[in-house]
């Protein structure tokens, strides 16, 4: 039974299929003189990594900042590893990413059968031909080449022989007649111009025994019938640009613009890993980033605009172009990310950071809770709270923090560092403090500023003597917004019965 995710992107290509049978090559020619048309291709193996996020994130500026189109192509000709839970994570983390796409995503699997048909037309143009080695004959192709220290590859002992000395049963895998001289060059705006000798492109495989197209070619149709303009992907893709360079040629189709970016390393140079950030998107999600700052977190690792740093999204599309992409790997670095997530989070109207904390909180611990707890009263002090709170925050899990003496219930449980703050003294001064609360006729900052100020000097004391015992008395935390804002926030009435509560 296939998931719904499976289901819609295989209806989805039924109905292409059916609603326009017109030449794919007329479709083509039409969208490539139209607009600048990129794709984000993820396999659906497992999550929304960062480093595919970013690739996304680039093509998706790049559109943006042409006026053109970016589709989503889901690359699951891998049946043994592609999975339903990686399509859903992925679609998941692109809309948390606010990366929108084009149309409907394209399932790479259901275009099998138009996959077939270019093999078969290369087949039938002596373009390509069928290949009968064996398992141990291309095992001994490839100790030939370590004996040689060579890379290894096919020797084209099929290319030339005629199918009928095939042995009986042997079923054939259809490889491309790449040319044996001259050489490939793919023009990359990033990489510069890239040669490779025509003689280290062995005859690939395009089609394998067992009937499936391979990566390489069904990449290559894909991206011709979809119109793709620009290719913009990862580095590690360099050696299949100039494989797939080949397809292009042999079926006579214009090569789409293509752009090589740098990989992704952690803060010590290695490649990334789990211990460095190479996590899915919703895992920062829980992290208590928010999508703006992910957005310009990402396009900073590897694209630079100056000495620029903080980017609002619309300000990165009017400057996004290939030509700032580094050759250099970008090193990730959660402090940079942090920071620069508390800059959002200032620069981000109350409402809106409301929103995304009501947003995140069924993903964290104890978010439900204070779901459960959300009214309307609570609302109002949350905004009241909120930019004196989302000041001292880098994340939305600060935010939570630095809110929940809202959602806390009487008795409080204090921490241990604020039930070391209410010793005698300080619960004398509380049980003083008290009648000047229960006096005043307003309820303000003003108000109550000038009283616990007015208090401390007739006590003697320094301000900060008397509001620390007051907020552990009020949060149960030695740290939290100011004090003030918490009375007002609070409100007159909780603020007094918090106070009595440790009073006992």
């Amino acid at each position: 039974m296939l998931s719904k995710s499976w289901q819609w992107l295989h209806q989805m290509v039924v109905n292409m299929a059916n609603t326009h049978p017109i030449p794919q090559r007329q479709v083509t020619d039409s969208i490539m003189c139209a607009q600048v048309v990129t794709r984000f291709a993820p396999s659906p193996t497992g999550f929304l990594h960062i480093g595919g996020a970013r690739t996304a994130l680039f093509n998706w500026l790049y559109a943006k900042a042409n006026s053109g189109k970016m589709v989503l192509r889901i690359e699951d000709t891998d049946r043994e590893r592609s999975t339903d839970a990686a399509i859903d994570a992925i679609l998941a983390g692109m809309e948390w990413m606010g990366l929108d796409y084009d149309g409907e995503a394209v399932s790479q699997y259901s275009r099998v059968e138009r996959h077939r048909e270019i093999v078969e037309q290369l087949l039938a143009e002596g373009k390509a031909y069928r290949c009968y080695c064996t398992p141990e004959e291309l095992a001994e192709m490839r100790e030939t080449a370590r004996a040689n220290k060579l890379p290894p590859r096919y020797d084209g002992r099929w290319r030339d022989r005629d199918p009928s000395e095939a042995p009986a049963g042997a079923k054939a895998a259809i490889r491309i007649k790449a040319p044996l001289e001259g050489k490939t060059t793919i023009n990359d705006q990033v990489q510069g111009t890239v040669v490779i000798p025509n003689k280290d492109l062995d005859d690939m495989i395009i089609m394998r025994s067992d009937g499936n197209p391979t990566y390489n070619l069904a990449v290559v149709v894909d991206d011709h019938d979809m119109g793709i303009t620009h290719i913009v992907r990862g580095d590690d893709h360099l050696t299949n640009a100039a494989r797939q360079t080949l397809v292009y040629q042999a079926m006579d189709w214009d090569v789409p613009t293509m752009a090589h970016i740098p990989l992704i390393h952690g803060p010590d140079g290695a490649k990334l890993s789990k211990r460095h950030g190479a996590l899915g998107v919703e895992a920062y999600r829980d992290m208590g980033y928010l999508p703006e700052a992910m957005r310009n977190y990402l396009v900073r690792l590897g694209w630079s605009h100056g000495d620029d740093e903080f980017f609002s999204t619309q300000q990165m599309i009017e400057w996004f172009d290939l030509s700032g992409i580094g050759k250099a790997a970008a090193r990730f670095d959660f402090k940079k990310l942090e920071n620069l997530n508390g800059q959002h989070m200032r620069n981000t109207d109350d409402s809106q950071l409301y929103d995304a904390l009501i947003d995140v909180l069924p993903h964290l611990e104890d978010g439900k809770d204070m779901l459960n707890q959300l009214d309307d009263g609570k609302k109002k002090q949350i905004m009241l709270a909120m930019s004196g709170v989302k000041e001292r925050a880098k994340t939305l899990l600060d935010l939570k923090a630095g809110l929940a003496f809202v959602f806390d219930q009487r008795p409080l449980n204090l921490e241990e560092k604020a039930a070391k703050l209410l010793t005698d003294d300080a619960r004398a001064l509380l049980r003083d403090i008290i009648p000047v609360f229960e006096g005043l006729t307003e309820w303000s900052l003003d108000s109550t500023d000038a009283a616990v100020r007015a208090f401390a000097e007739e006590k003697e004391l320094k301000l900060g003597k008397v509001a620390q015992p007051l907020r552990a008395a009020l949060t149960g935390r030695s740290t939290s917004p100011g004090i003030f804002d918490v009375l007002i926030v609070l409100g007159k009435e909780e603020s007094i019965a918090r106070l009595k509560d440790q009073c006992v």
